[in-house]
């Protein structure tokens, strides 16, 4: 009698096929997909190396020359002024006339950009109008001079308060904080505070000296 190759069942023989696929499906998908974000990164790389380097130059160029516009008088004063009623920009308008507008428009920048850095840190009150007006109930020692030491507030000369309101408008509206390097203090060349002993100087603008305090201290 022969021996002859024996054949499995047609029914297991099929669950075997089936088994198989499904064991192969998963890897193979898990594959494609894999391919697939290469071929998407790759044409990506492509994309961005075919840019013309002119292109980021100019971009580059772009930002400088707009920095330096926001430098001019005559240019800001074309600038509409949207947040007239906002309390916080009333506030910043109010901070930048009294404490910098006898200084240049970069240091009326600068002014700004120490007021709205101490917004963003947890260890300041959290709001503009709170920040330029903390301890504003002690006499001749507050954290901005003009909000306690019993002058007018009143912002009198038109010029310099249409001039602070641009300035404030584009600050709120997130003109990039570049002048100052992160300061949370400054003080003018005619008084040297205990503090600025042992704080950071990050710049010089005009007669104003600015510095970062150490991230655990909160004031003056």
């Amino acid at each position: 009698m022969g021996h002859g190759i024996r054949k499995a069942p047609f029914g297991a023989l099929s669950a075997f096929l089936v088994m198989a696929l499904v064991a192969v499906q998963p890897a193979t998908a898990e594959v494609r997909v894999q391919q697939g974000l290469m071929m998407a990164l790759d044409t990506e790389r492509e994309a961005i190396r075919r840019v013309p380097a002119s292109l980021i130059v100019r971009s580059s160029e772009a930002q400088e020359a707009l920095a330096a516009r926001r430098l001019e008088r005559a240019w800001l004063m074309q600038q509409p002024v949207t947040l007239g009623e906002d309390r916080q920009f009333q506030c910043l308008q109010e901070a930048i006339y009294h404490e910098a507008r006898g200084e240049t428009i970069a240091g009326q920048f600068a002014v700004a950009e120490v007021i709205l850095n101490r917004v963003d840190l947890p260890s300041f009150p959290d709001s503009v109008c709170d920040v330029v007006h903390q301890n504003a109930n002690r006499r001749n020692a507050c954290q901005f001079s003009y909000a306690c030491n019993g002058r007018s507030r009143t912002m009198a000369e038109t010029g310099a308060r249409e001039l602070a309101g641009r300035i404030a408008q584009l600050m709120l509206s997130g003109t990039p904080r570049e002048l100052t390097d992160g300061a949370t203090h400054f003080h003018t060349t005619a008084v040297r505070p205990v503090w600025s002993r042992r704080f950071a100087q990050t710049a010089q603008i005009g007669t104003h000296l600015f510095y970062r305090a150490p991230v655990q201290l909160s004031s003056n």
